[in-house]
């Protein structure tokens, strides 16, 4: 007997967006359905099991946050794939809080990235189920449900960096080369091998706020415009904004930026969504004090954005944009030099250098 066919229901009111995300996942091998909103597709699940859901938020007669309401009050293991625009931030996180498990961003560019998000949020869920059936009792389910929640979490937060890195960036892997490079010079700067870990977790999601600015500026291949310019350095505080929706800390939805910085005093503390938090909001700041948002200088940027500065300012310059061409190894290699003391951080810089041969192999395993 052959293997049975993942059921995937496509709710979208766009007649276009919806045949073409339905005619995909067919020529994928999923046994699709599809409907125009939240309502029909309740209806269709009543009698047609899916597997898995991608909804749009913005719909008539039932929208897409109603409809997840709904639907994880109905069937809680349902994994629902969220998909909206460009402009829907707020929307989306929000409707990511109530139940939804990954997030897509239209128009889709890349259908790639729709097929590994839905094969993920599957694997996923499957994953949740065989590992709460596998538990007898109640104390180990408890810390089982406990680490799912805190993996579906990172799984979201990851999911957002990438979204954001796809609409400037092919393939998406700059965001695993930040992580892996920001973890290597964590620890040759001293963290231990846990922190230095949860450090390469945090650093994907340095460029988050991207998903708030529009492809007009984001993938301008000219100079920007004074306006537009100011629009983009609002992807820094965008992305601290976005992250901290994701706190169970309700003291932290009311820091303000200073007190979010003041966090990294002890970085020993921290979880993955606080120094995402931190390096979101300071990784475009420079060591003597022109960067942005905040214009802080030398030891006020805090120690993990001010390697993740480095790693990003070299993958971005060996990478190719829409509006550039990669540079060769050592032109990337002779800006660094040159910016250590103005851009950078000298010590950042020279423990750079000093781990350049394991750097450059990470590199090349994750080539675009």
């Amino acid at each position: 007997m052959g293997t049975k066919k993942h059921r995937i229901l496509v709710i979208e009111d766009q007649a276009e967006i919806r045949d073409l995300i339905a005619d995909y996942l067919s020529t994928k091998g999923y046994d699709t359905r599809t409907a125009e909103n939240g309502l029909d597709g309740l209806f269709i699940l009543e009698q047609w099991p899916a597997d898995l859901v991608t909804v749009d938020l913005n719909m008539p007669i039932m929208n897409g946050p109603t409809f997840i309401e709904k639907a994880i009050a109905r069937w809680p293991d349902l994994p629902i794939v969220v998909v909206s625009g460009v402009g829907a931030v707020e929307e989306a996180v929000e409707a990511l809080r109530l139940g939804g498990r990954d997030f897509i961003t239209k128009p889709i560019a890349n259908f790639s990235l729709v097929d590994n998000t839905i094969t993920r949020a599957l694997e996923a869920a499957e994953l949740i189920r065989q590992n709460r059936h596998y538990q007898e009792n109640l104390e180990k389910m408890v810390e089982l449900r406990t680490y799912e929640l805190e993996e579906t979490k990172r799984q979201l937060l990851y999911s957002l960096g990438k979204s954001a890195e796809y609409r400037d960036n092919e393939t998406g892997r700059h965001v695993i080369r930040v992580g892996e490079i920001s973890a290597v010079l964590g620890r040759a700067s001293g963290m231990s091998e846990q922190l230095s870990k949860t450090f390469g977790e945090a650093a994907p999601l340095h460029d988050i706020g991207k998903i708030g600015i529009s492809d007009t500026i984001l993938l301008k291949p000219g100079k920007l415009l004074p306006d537009e310019w100011t629009i983009m350095k609002s992807h820094c505080e965008i992305g601290c904004n976005i992250l901290r929706h994701y706190s169970t800390d309700n003291e932290v939805a009311d820091l303000d930026f200073d007190e979010i910085l003041a966090m990294a005093d002890d970085i020993s503390k921290l979880t993955i969504l606080e120094m995402a938090m931190v390096i979101a909001l300071s990784h475009h700041e420079k060591w003597d004090g022109s960067g942005y948002p905040l214009s802080l200088s030398g030891e006020q940027i805090p120690l993990i954005a001010r390697i993740v500065a480095v790693v990003d300012v070299y993958d971005a310059l060996g990478s190719e944009r829409p509006y550039k061409k990669p540079l060769p190894e050592e032109v990337c290699r002779k800006i660094l030099r040159e910016g250590s003391g103005q851009h950078f951080d000298p010590e950042v810089i020279e423990l750079f250098f000093a781990n350049i041969d394991e750097i450059v192999t990470i590199k090349k395993k994750w080539m675009d």
